[in-house]
């Protein structure tokens, strides 16, 4: 690979780039469309998946075809006026109610939590040394993904490096690039230590337990409790959380990985949270997004509350 190409693949985002290559690849191979496209294949194309797909996926399908097309110097058919009169059609047609995940409400988080230090005590008495790392690592994984309001990917990529913790006190943690990152300039985080359900107090345990100090912070743990040495893939984090919400008694199909996000945002807006400084703590970047994580009820005022986990 040529620096130039190092670069512009750089540009993109794995997750975009894998979407766009599965969106590519379903507009040829599995409907039989032709590259380049022209405005009238395009259209066709979202006629005959009008109702299966959903419309957010039909604009990814579109966004894919557009960056292929600019890429190769082509002319871009989806910004024709009949691919936008299709789209806006389908979307008449075929409204669909948003599917959100469930947020992670507090005593939920407190059941899993605790469910989690009852198994890795019983793991190390046990001498199971497997099960005592997945527990003390999905225990920190899901308080730091709640408090932090992290993303699957974020939580994946945080790397020890970048991690200063003192417990007591707090952690801080670095990402050099996020989902809401557009420029790439890397953000700073920061979370307290609290008096239950810590999340400074569960990453330390995690790093004591795993004696890991280089490289990501959560990895695969094998039947023999030998560590892997790549993070996690974000794809892994919703059946860790169903696994671990299920063991402690709780029904978790309705949980993705962006419950523990939508579960902090919900937690925050019933403390009084003003809706500013949740979406400074979190970094969302306008009022539509934050308010899609955020449960319909009425914010309660305009400082923060004090909470008895503080």
């Amino acid at each position: 690979m040529s620096d130039l190409d190092r670069y512009l693949n750089a540009a993109t985002r794995d997750n975009t780039r894998r979407s766009y290559r599965a969106a590519i690849e379903h507009f040829e191979v599995s409907w039989g469309g032709f590259l380049p496209a022209t405005s009238d294949s395009v259209a066709r194309y979202l006629v005959a998946h009008a109702g299966v797909l959903a419309v957010n996926t039909l604009k990814l399908r579109l966004s894919a075809l557009a960056q292929w097309h600019t890429s190769q110097g082509f002319p871009d058919p989806t910004k024709a006026p009949v691919v936008r009169k299709v789209l806006k059609g389908i979307r008449a047609l075929h409204p669909a109610q948003e599917k959100q995940a469930e947020p992670l409400q507090l005593q939920h988080l407190e059941q899993v939590v605790s469910y989690l230090a009852g198994e890795a005590e019983l793991a190390r008495a046990e001498d199971d040394r497997p099960r005592w790392l997945r527990a003390k690592r999905d225990g920190a994984l899901i308080l730091l993904g709640f408090w932090r309001g992290f993303r699957s990917d974020e939580l994946c990529r945080l790397q020890i490096e970048h991690v200063q913790a003192v417990p007591g006190a707090g952690i801080t943690l670095y990402l050099p690039r996020s989902k809401s990152d557009r420029e790439n300039l890397g953000k700073t985080y920061q979370a307290p230590a609290l008096l239950r359900l810590c999340p400074v107090q569960a990453y330390s345990e995690w790093l004591s337990a795993s004696a890991l100090v280089r490289g990501p912070v959560f990895r695969g743990i094998d039947r023999w409790g030998n560590l892997g040495e790549e993070g996690l893939h974000a794809n892994s984090v919703i059946p860790l959380l169903r696994q671990a919400l299920e063991r402690a008694g709780i029904a978790a199909e309705q949980y993705t990985s962006h419950s523990l996000r939508r579960g902090f945002a919900t937690w925050a807006h019933r403390s009084g949270w003003d809706l500013k400084s949740l979406m400074t703590y979190v970094g969302w970047k306008d009022m539509k997004s934050a308010m899609r994580y955020v449960e319909a009820t009425p914010f309660l005022g305009m400082t923060l509350a004090r909470d008895p986990l503080l």
